[in-house]
């Protein structure tokens, strides 16, 4: 994990996620007088691009010849691509403090300690999620930077529309609809626990796609 940090900060390939971020939360939630909820789905919606643009900027950043250096001095391929993703998820739960924090903040909105847990599990759902869709259009998977660009913008869109591809868009609805915070726990919880199996999957099939190729 010490390492792929270092990666990230040294090739400053966390910049563009984290402006992306950071901007379409202020230009989204900026003296909202809506339902917080509300607020934290599209905070939610940003955080699936941003941890997206993340992951697949983070695991480009080797290529074969370091990865294999990287591999061969962790003894593990496993282990390297655990720790990446870790690092991924990190960021998402870094980023989804300043998406719980900033809507207080900027507008007006009567605030529980039901709708800030709710934002906080659906944004980190959001986060696994687009860390999932990330490392299907990474390096380990997709070789080519223009097929990865594109296969990126599909497997969003279809993460945004479809109902049963990803437990985003059940997420956004649940965000959107008019429950109130103490009956969106149960349901989003379930999403987000689903966001959560969808990454651990993700990451099992990238690494034996990746140990087949190597």
């Amino acid at each position: 994990m010490r390492y792929w940090l270092a990666v990230l900060l040294h090739s400053q390939r966390y910049f563009p996620p984290l402006l992306l971020f950071v901007t379409g939360v202020v230009v989204l939630t900026d003296n909202d007088t809506g339902r917080l909820t509300a607020m934290y789905g599209a905070c939610s919606a940003v955080l699936f691009l941003s941890a997206l643009w993340l992951t697949v900027g983070l695991i480009q950043v080797d290529d074969p010849v370091q990865r294999a250096i990287t591999v061969v001095n962790a003894r593990s391929s496993a282990r390297v691509l655990t720790a990446a993703v870790l690092v991924a998820v990190s960021c998402c739960v870094l980023c989804l403090v300043f998406g719980l924090v900033f809507p207080l903040l900027s507008g007006s909105h009567q605030v529980s300690a039901d709708a800030v847990a709710v934002g906080a599990i659906s944004q980190l759902g959001a986060g696994m999620t687009g860390i999932a869709v990330g490392l299907l259009c990474s390096r380990p998977i997709v070789r080519r930077p223009a097929a990865s660009v594109a296969l990126a913008i599909i497997l969003a869109i279809v993460a945004y529309v479809s109902t049963w591809a990803s437990p985003l868009n059940g997420l956004l609805r649940l965000m959107s609809s008019d429950r109130t915070p103490v009956h969106l726990l149960g349901p989003v919880g379930v999403l987000a626990g689903a966001g959560a199996l969808l990454l651990i999957a993700v990451t099992a099939l990238t690494h034996v796609v990746a140990t087949r190729r190597d």
